[in-house]
């Protein structure tokens, strides 16, 4: 069978896969593809056909479910004010057990000290150890003197 008949079963599984996201008709492209290099090789068309059933097997068996098991994966991205767990900030009003306020993520927030009895001067940096609504409990980078 001549490579370009491999290239247009190719672009033709190509774009089904586009309209379909299944992963099985992409590596049946992909194998089509290895057919179309055997065939440009000048290999018969029994060679293009086992090429195409190895690329294929292997897409589908090997390729496949790796491809779905990092698929179903939940992104390790946090959002909202989770995403501020673990920030640095900066003290702007003195930092105690009960008040506080801090420059966090170019915001002014609210802040108590994690361990209650801190007191966190202007100006030192600081993690943010949890969130509570919209007050930020939070540690010194460095022990205070």
């Amino acid at each position: 069978m001549p490579w370009f008949i491999w290239l247009l079963a190719a672009a033709a599984l190509g774009v089904a896969e586009f309209l379909t996201l299944t992963l099985v008709l992409g590596l049946l492209a992909g194998a089509a593809l290895v057919a179309a290099v055997v065939s440009g090789a000048g290999i018969g068309l029994l060679g293009q056909l086992l090429a195409l059933v190895a690329a294929a097997a292997a897409g589908l068996l090997l390729v496949r479910p790796v491809a779905l098991r990092h698929m179903a994966q939940q992104p390790l991205l946090h959002e909202g004010s989770d995403a501020l767990i673990g920030k640095r900030a900066e003290v702007v009003q003195e930092v105690t057990a009960t008040r506080g306020l801090i420059k966090l993520s170019g915001e002014e927030w609210s802040a108590r000290a994690f361990d209650e009895s801190l007191v966190i001067p202007v100006g030192a940096l600081v993690d943010v150890m949890e969130i509570e609504g919209a007050t930020a409990l939070v540690y010194p980078r460095e022990l205070l003197p």
